[in-house]
């Protein structure tokens, strides 16, 4: 009953955890919002596993070269003895005879120590010398997925506030066609219009909400996206503190003059890996010189009728030696030759990779400086069309209060506002990206 209490308890506790990260809400701004997915963003902490498994390679390689001890303790039944011919002219036989005698003890036993030391190895000390450019090799690759992370939830974070901005505007222009249908509903009910007025209007007021209710679901999902990038579990409660200040990106400057490829941490990744390989070429290449390792052992044995090994009555006999070994390389099928001119043809991909790369890294800057201009300019050109849009609906609206205008009038402007809205928006959504984009092509964005 006690246990069963217990149980009980626990699951209580454990559905109020699950409830309260299910309720958690998070208030977060741009850069809360990144710094949120560098701690949980799942390929940011597979990229941290990543250095401390680089990490501890590197431990490894650098133990190769300390001391090796090795213990080892091995006890024998020989419940057969083995059997030993021995010539019988030994003991007066005729020649070519034998005589088979078993002689040893049933128990045997032996303990010893072994202890190694690498004294000279080239490849080794190469190896020594890569340990601090697989360090570094590591630490990039983790900083270039905490850039790319970084600027993934920066798109999805300005994504999902412009699409609540038309949210918002939305539910404007849906409270403005409701105001119009009640208004030619009274008008109907008086005689003053038509029934085909009246169906416009009901028609554009169903599509109105229907636009709605798909905006809802856009919401949802961005907002889905968003949690998503940032490593947030989608039950989590989410809410922008940042605004979009659509004044500020019209304001946007795109200029390259400091443009400089080694700021770009894939520049910087194809370096380290450049150099690595040139240190994979030099591992070869230094195989062909000898290696020296110095060794000892000490061990004792016991011999004995019974099973007595371990009575410290009886006698162990000590033995012990100290030596080296020279390995020289004489001649192994031009094998080595072979892996020289592979790591060599590597290094070579990794040269055009690097001046591919150059070229790429201009042509994005160049690029997205364009799409950044072309951006900000169509955003100003929509930003004219959403006014001019503006002003059409308040004079159809205006002369159709007064009553010389129709309802149709009104309708085709409130589809041109609405159109213009949406390309506004869009255009401000491309203008941010754009910026992210030109940002990243300078390597500007660094974490």
């Amino acid at each position: 009953m006690k246990k069963l209490r217990i149980v009980c308890l626990l699951l209580i506790l454990a559905s109020g955890a699950t409830a309260e990260n299910r309720d958690s809400l998070y208030r977060f701004s741009v850069k809360e919002a990144i710094d949120y997915s560098l701690e949980n963003q799942k390929d940011v902490k597979n990229s941290v596993l990543d250095t401390r498994i680089a990490d501890a390679q590197v431990k490894e390689i650098v133990g190769m070269g300390l001391p090796q001890l090795n213990g080892s303790v091995d006890i024998k039944d020989f419940f057969e003895i083995p059997t030993n011919l021995i010539p019988g002219e030994f003991f007066g036989g005729g020649p070519g005879t034998f005589i088979p005698i078993k002689f040893g003890t049933q128990y045997q036993a032996s303990a010893g120590i072994t202890a190694s030391q690498l004294v000279f190895d080239p490849t080794y000390l190469v190896g020594l010398q890569a340990t601090k450019t697989i360090h570094e090799l590591s630490s990039k690759n983790l900083t270039r997925t905490r850039i790319e992370t970084a600027s993934n939830v920066q798109k999805a974070y300005y994504g999902l506030l412009l699409i609540r901005v038309r949210k918002e505007v939305i539910d404007a222009n849906v409270e403005r066609i409701a105001k119009l249908k009640q208004d030619t509903k009274a008008l109907y009910d008086n005689g003053f219009v038509e029934k085909l007025d009246l169906d416009r209007i009901n028609l554009a007021y169903n599509n109105m909400l229907s636009e709605q209710d798909r905006f809802d679901n856009i919401e949802k999902m961005t907002e889905n996206v968003l949690k998503f990038q940032m490593g947030m579990p989608l039950t989590c409660k989410l809410e922008l503190t940042d605004s979009l200040d659509i004044a500020k990106v019209k304001n946007l400057t795109a200029t390259s003059s400091n443009a400089d490829v080694s700021k770009r941490i894939e520049y910087n990744i194809l370096e380290t890996q450049y150099h690595l390989q040139e240190l994979n070429v030099k591992r070869y290449k230094v195989g062909y010189y000898p290696s020296l390792v110095a060794y000892a052992n000490v061990s004792s044995t016991a011999q004995r009728d019974a099973f007595n090994i371990f009575d410290p009555s009886r006698k162990w006999y000590p033995t012990g030696l100290l030596g080296a070994t020279l390995s020289i390389p004489i001649f192994d099928g031009l094998q080595k030759t072979a892996k020289i001119r592979q790591s060599e043809y590597n290094l070579d991909k990794i040269k055009n990779e690097l001046d591919n790369f150059k070229n790429a890294a201009s042509m994005q800057i160049d690029n997205s400086r364009l799409a950044l201009e072309d951006a900000i300019s169509t955003l100003n050109i929509q930003e004219q069309n959403l006014n001019l849009a503006k002003d059409v609906v308040r004079t159809t609206k205006l002369k159709y209060d007064q009553g010389v205008g129709s309802n149709l009038e009104v309708l085709d402007a409130e589809t041109s506002l609405k159109e213009a809205q949406s390309n506004y928006y869009n255009a401000a959504y491309e203008a941010v990206i754009a910026k992210i984009d030109f940002e990243l092509s300078l390597g500007n964005i660094n974490y």
